[in-house]
Formats: C-alpha cells, sequence, structure tokens
C-alpha cells in the first residue's frame, strides 16, 4: 500500500508540507497519489539513526546478512501486482519490462546473499610472526575488509528496480555491512515506496535493527545535497546524468571529511564495424543494432549512441539500411516529459553541428512523451574537431561516423571520453589488425564486446560495469556484480593481535 511518506528506519513519516505526485507517461497524466518530501529534521533523524544502528549491523554475521537479503528478495515477490502495476504507470514502460526487472532485482538481490553466507570476499590475508628474522623480527599482520559505514544511494531514473531502491547499490552496501539510506527518484516514487516496504518488513522479518534502511522522498536537489552534506554519511551511491554526478561528487569532495562517490554517469558506447563486417553481414548487423538502439526508447546507459566504421561505398549502403531499419521501428514512450524534452534538445543540438547529416528520422505525428528514432552521419574529420558530438543523446539516437582510415579511427577512439562499453564486429581475417582498436578501448571503457551488442549487462562475478571518467566517477570499481561489494568497504589490518580478539574469519 501506497502511503506517499518517508520511511525513517521502520517508522512512516510526514512532517514536511511540501508534496509532489508521480506522472504515467503513456496517458500522460499525473497519479493519484502525493509524496510528502523529506524535511531536514528528517534527513538528519534518517542519518543518524543509520549512524547508531551501523555499529551493531556491521557485527551481523555474513548468515544474518545473507538472509536479510534473501528477505527482501521474497518480500518484493509478495508485492505481486501491485508493485508491477504502479512500476507501469510511473514509467510508461510494458509489463514484460517490469517483470524481467524485478526478476534480476531478485537475482542480485540473492547474489550477494549467496557471496557473503562465508567471508571469502573479503580476501582476507595472514602474515605470521617471524620473531627470529634478522636483522628485524617480522610482525603478525592480518587484513581483512571492514564496511564503511552509512551509504546514501539515488535511484536512477531509467531503472525504478534494479538500479534503485533495491537495486544493485542497495544490496551491495546491505550486504558489506552498511546501512543504507534511499534518496527516492521523483519519476518512480511510489515504486520506490512499495520496495522500501518490502524492505523494512524483511528487516523487522529476520531481527535487523532499526535504522538499518531508510526511504527518502524529494522531487528537487535539496535532500540529495543535505544527504551528502551530513557528516554521518560515509558513501554516495549515484546512477544518472553526468551533471548531477558531478555536483554529488564536487559536493563530497569540498566536505570537511570527503567521501567517495561512486557515480555511473553517461556514455556513448563505441561500436567499431570492420569493413569485412558490413561486406558479409551488413544487413544482419544493421537489424540487429536497429533493435538496440531502439530497446526501451533507448534509455540505457549501454545504448550504442555512436558507431565508427570506415568509409566505403558499402558503408553508405549500410548507413542507409541501419537507419530505415531502426525508423521502421515505431515509437515508444519515454520515462517522462522532462527525458522527452532533454531528448528532443540534446538531440537538436547535436544535429545542429556542421558537416553533421540527418540520414532519416521517424516523420509521422507521435504521441506525447513517445520518442521518434534518429540515425544520422558525420565524416571522421569533422567529428574530430568537434567534441559537441560526443554528447549522449538519453535516446533512440546514433551517430554513424565515417572514418577515412583505421588510422584516423584509432585517432577518434583515443580522443573519447571515458565509456561503459565498446564494441567490435569483426570477420576472423580481421584478427591480425585489431590489437590497435582493441588497446586504443581499453584505455577508454570498462569492458569490450566482441561481435554483439552493448546493451545488456550480465549480473556476475567477471562484469565490469563502469569505466574512465564520466562514465563512472571511479574506474576501478564495478556497479554490476558481485565485485560491487568492494565500492562499500576498506581494507583494515590487525598487527600483533591476540588470536581471541579477532574476527573468527583471521583467526
Amino acid at each position: 500500500m501506497i502511503t506517499g511518506k518517508n520511511y525513517i528506519g521502520n517508522n512512516l513519516s510526514e512532517k514536511g508540507n511540501k508534496t509532489y505526485k508521480t506522472f504515467n507517461p503513456k496517458l500522460n497524466i499525473k497519479n493519484e497519489y502525493n509524496f510528502h518530501e523529506a524535511t531536514l529534521e528528517e534527513v538528519n533523524e534518517a542519518v543518524i539513526l543509520a549512524h547508531n544502528t551501523f555499529k551493531e549491523y556491521r557485527n551481523v554475521s555474513g548468515t544474518k546478512r545473507a538472509d536479510f537479503l534473501n528477505a527482501i528478495a521474497d518480500e518484493i515477490m509478495d508485492l505481486g501486482d501491485e508493485l508491477v502495476q504502479t512500476y507501469m504507470s510511473e514509467t510508461g514502460l510494458p509489463e514484460g519490462r517490469a517483470a524481467g526487472e524485478r526478476g534480476r532485482t531478485i537475482f542480485q538481490l540473492r547474489s550477494f546473499a549467496e557471496l557473503v553466507a562465508n567471508d571469502e570476499w573479503r580476501d582476507n590475508t595472514i602474515d605470521e610472526a617471524v620473531p627470529d628474522r634478522v636483522p628485524m623480527p617480522m610482525s603478525d599482520i592480518r587484513k581483512t575488509y571492514i564496511a564503511l559505514g552509512p551509504v546514501v544511494v539515488f535511484g536512477a531514473s531509467n531503472f525504478p528496480l534494479a538500479y534503485s531502491t533495491a537495486g544493485g547499490d542497495t544490496a551491495s552496501a546491505l550486504a558489506a555491512g552498511c546501512p543504507v539510506i534511499v534518496k527516492s527518484h521523483p519519476m518512480h516514487a511510489g515504486t520506490g515506496e512499495l520496495v522500501a516496504s518490502a524492505i523494512i518488513k524483511a528487516a523487522e522479518r529476520t531481527g535487523m535493527p532499526n535504522g538499518v534502511f531508510s526511504n527518502l522522498n524529494s522531487s528537487g536537489i535539496e535532500v540529495g545535497v543535505q544527504l551528502v552534506s551530513h557528516p554521518k554519511v560515509k558513501a554516495v551511491g549515484f546512477t544518472g546524468s553526468i551533471k548531477g554526478g558531478r555536483a554529488l561528487y564536487d559536493l563530497a569532495a569540498k566536505r570537511e571529511e570527503p567521501i567517495p562517490v561512486f557515480a555511473e554517469m553517461g556514455s556513448i558506447n563505441p561500436v567499431i564495424i570492420t569493413p569485412n563486417a558490413i561486406s558479409k553481414r551488413g544487413e544482419a548487423l544493421a537489424t540487429t543494432y536497429a533493435g538496440s538502439i531502439t530497446m526501451g526508447t533507448g534509455q540505457f546507459c549501454t545504448n550504442p549512441g555512436l558507431i565508427l566504421t570506415i568509409a566505403g561505398n558499402e558503408t553508405e549502403a549500410f548507413i542507409k539500411d541501419l537507419a530505415a531499419k531502426t525508423t521502421a521501428i515505431d515509437p515508444q514512450c519515454m520515462l517522462h516529459p522532462n527525458i522527452k524534452s532533454n531528448y528532443t534538445r540534446v538531440g537538436n543540438d547535436v544535429t545542429s553541428q556542421n558537416g553533421l547529416e540527418v540520414v532519416s528520422k521517424y516523420e509521422a505525428i507521435v504521441a506525447d512523451n513517445f520518442a521518434p528514432s534518429q540515425i544520422s552521419t558525420v565524416s571522421g574529420t569533422d567529428f574530430l574537431i568537434n567534441p559537441k558530438m560526443h554528447q549522449e543523446v538519453f535516446g533512440p539516437f546514433s551517430l554513424v561516423v565515417r572514418c577515412k582510415d583505421e588510422a584516423q579511427l584509432v585517432e577518434i577512439i583515443e580522443g573519447l571520453e571515458g565509456q561503459l562499453t565498446g564494441t567490435i564486429l569483426a570477420e576472423e581475417e580481421d584478427y591480425a589488425n585489431l590489437p590497435e582498436i582493441v588497446d586504443a578501448l581499453q584505455n577508454r571503457v570498462g569492458r569490450i564486446i566482441f561481435n554483439g551488442v552493448p546493451t545488456g549487462v550480465e549480473v556476475c562475478d567477471s562484469m565490469t560495469h563502469g569505466g574512465p571518467y564520466p562514465a563512472s566517477s571511479d574506474s576501478r570499481f564495478t556497479a554490476v556484480g558481485t565485485g560491487a561489494i568492494k565500492r562499500w568497504v576498506r581494507p583494515f589490518s590487525y598487527q600483533d593481535f591476540p588470536k581471541e580478539l579477532l574476527p573468527q574469519s583471521l583467526k
């Protein structure tokens, strides 16, 4: 049941008078519930509660934290159709997408539960004392990883479940032993509250301390600023725009005690297609990439927004085919009028640049908040001299760059900002010429896909979902997969400690 209130630990709260509603982009109307924006007093209450709870929660055993995470998964499933219908009403996305994202959220929670059921993830090391070592004796030193403290998680606009209230940031932080305060995304506050209620039920059911989780509503930036500025908050997780992520990063850095902000902020995910690949399977690639570009109305952080290839007659034919196939796909609803407006504004800015040609654009009249797809093209020379063409157009848009040769293609890759992914579409006869491209991509991306599409991020131990700035604020970490837990811990060593006082896993 949606109340529109904030969760301060296990308690519902509505101390403020400022309210707002979510929006149904498909029907182009506001949804029925009023959500109470958290006050400064409520922000402080949630953080202090989390700080006090941390003293207990950090010492909760891995098996009990695993029980908690599994209970969250169970409670989310028990929300049933109410969660799916609320998700659809706040996003315009179809039922299948809601069910699929819910399944991914459940899988993430259970993956972290399995990870922390024992202490192997801590990578404990033991160097025993060598008292007779010369010229100096060696102390007994043992290293583990310990939780940072209360973590603030910002819900993402494009994934109301998998990257939001109980998404990967929250699941990994709770698994690490950190209490979590979620700043709910205003576009899907109802979905967020339902999931928050599931987390609270799971916490109570498994005996977790009150304050291990809170959920705060906000329609603007004030609550987020207050949370990141609070001296008891020790880390931040964010998925969103470069502007928003950088603002939080700068704010955290200016604190008296700076804290880490793990932000995933933007990517155009370059795709390199060799002439041989176009020659042998250009039509199939055009079909595949038309689907990838328009999937989810292009509202994925791994959307293929930039395609690099070598100029030529077959390339020209491929571009026209890709454009025709892309714009033949009916427009779909975007998540919110603001996202549709940004798609139009940034898209117009990119396509107005000198040398850029719009190859095909869906020209029929579309419903409010639906996004017409677009394929544009430009020469490698014009792309190199104009960084405005590097902008992420968040939606069903892709820019094809016609490079004059492989050297220019590599130069373009090396001049790109950091990206989440890079993709290579090539044939076996290209292998001898690929090392230079691979080397260039490795310095610019967090993951390289070979003969596939970047859309779709597997949740597994080997996944890296991050990359050089601005794809993420710290390229040493992943936001997806079990490795994401390492963002919320720090290394800690015990020297010459009595074994009776050591954690069990270090004895």
